[in-house]
């Protein structure tokens, strides 16, 4: 049996509403947002006494998405440092294609986002970066040149 797709990635935050804005800003669409609780979700995640908020953003016209969760109970916890450096064990980014990415980082920049590096072009086939935004999450953004 092979794999069908990949549905979504998952971030834990706490501002869901501060990331939602960056991530809408980045070009993606708020699908849904809501409350997630009961037994259903404690079974299902291993963790009992949830309560959390949860949004899914999609790429227009594209498959993938990101699904934001924000505990209320119980509180979420800090496995790493908030800034974490790219050479830290686990998931540290979420690449994204993009048409301008100037104008992306322009606009990013109002959601409070910080280049982590610098634009750099890679063999004339991209310009690629990487952007940390609410709550030191980590984007990379890549434009053809090619």
């Amino acid at each position: 049996m092979a794999i069908k797709r990949m549905d979504n990635v998952l971030i834990v935050v706490e501002d869901i509403d501060a990331v939602i804005a960056f991530f809408v800003e980045l070009g993606m669409e708020l699908e849904n947002k809501g409350p997630v609780e009961g037994r259903w979700v404690e079974r299902v995640i291993g963790v009992d006494d949830v309560r959390q908020d949860v949004a899914m953003l999609r790429i227009p016209g594209a498959p993938g998405a990101v699904e934001l969760a924000q505990f209320h109970t119980p509180q979420a916890i800090r496995a790493e440092p908030k800034n974490a450096p790219a050479n830290t064990l686990g998931i540290r980014r979420i690449m994204f294609a993009v048409d301008d990415i100037d104008d992306v980082v322009a606009r990013l920049r109002a959601h409070g986002a910080e280049l982590v590096g610098e634009i750099e072009d890679y063999e004339q086939i991209f310009r690629l970066c990487y952007v940390r935004g609410p709550e030191g999450i980590v984007v990379g953004l890549a434009e053809e040149i090619g």
